[in-house]
């Protein structure tokens, strides 16, 4: 029991980063949303039923371009397809019973299965899915409710570079993966060079899915 709870602290407390950029993000995506015209209640909602950073993001930016809700979800669903293959990687982490396998599935982000993954073994990873998933999932919908009912106050969220944070929390995520697997690190090089060389060419989400032909290298 105190090794568990060992555990579990270590845990949440390796896992507050993640939570911290979530909650820093989800502010920027709030405070975005509403200040550029659409009601609070969008971005809360959205973030709770679709709960996918990047897909809401792109599509929030087709609702503001004029763009009907048909074509702000197709390309949601276009970014957040990458998470497929996410699924598949930590489908042994959700634990037995379709209401847990399908609030599973909805805690399935880059930053919770990168942590989860990273850890040594598989009761640790599955502690550290839930652990993060869940924390995620708070922090960020606390982060959006907090950014679209501040609104225009907060100004032009870029410029304080909140976009920085979830990149730089997943290259401290993944480091010591690519440090102890010769094989994930090839990879990952030759998905970083595929995302390179087709970003001037392709929309914005489409690069990273394109990475991820890179895994044939792992698989081979």
């Amino acid at each position: 029991m105190r090794s568990l709870h060992r555990t579990g602290t270590a845990l949440v407390r390796d896992s507050s980063l993640v939570w911290l950029a979530g909650g820093i993000v989800g502010v920027s995506f709030g405070a975005v949303s509403v200040a550029d015209g659409l009601p609070v209640w969008v971005p809360v909602l959205m973030s709770l039923v679709v709960y996918a950073g990047s897909a809401q993001f792109s599509a929030v930016g087709v609702l503001l371009a004029g763009g009907g809700p048909l074509a702000a979800a197709a390309t949601g669903l276009l970014l957040n397809t990458r998470t497929a293959a996410f699924g598949l990687a930590v489908a042994d982490l959700l634990g037995p019973g379709r209401a847990t396998r399908l609030l599973g599935a909805h805690l399935v982000t880059d930053e919770t299965v990168a942590f989860a993954l990273a850890q040594p073994d598989p009761a640790r990873r599955r502690a550290a899915f839930w652990i993060s998933g869940l924390g995620l999932f708070a922090a960020w919908n606390t982060g959006v409710a907090a950014g679209a009912l501040a609104g225009s106050a907060l100004g032009d969220t870029a410029r304080y570079g909140l976009d920085a944070a979830f990149p730089a929390v997943l290259v401290a995520l993944v480091l010591p993966v690519l440090r102890a697997a010769p094989g994930v690190r090839r990879a990952a090089l030759l998905g970083a060079a595929i995302a390179l060389a087709v970003t001037p060419a392709v929309p914005a989400g489409v690069p990273v899915l394109l990475s991820l032909c890179a895994l044939v290298v792992v698989r081979r």
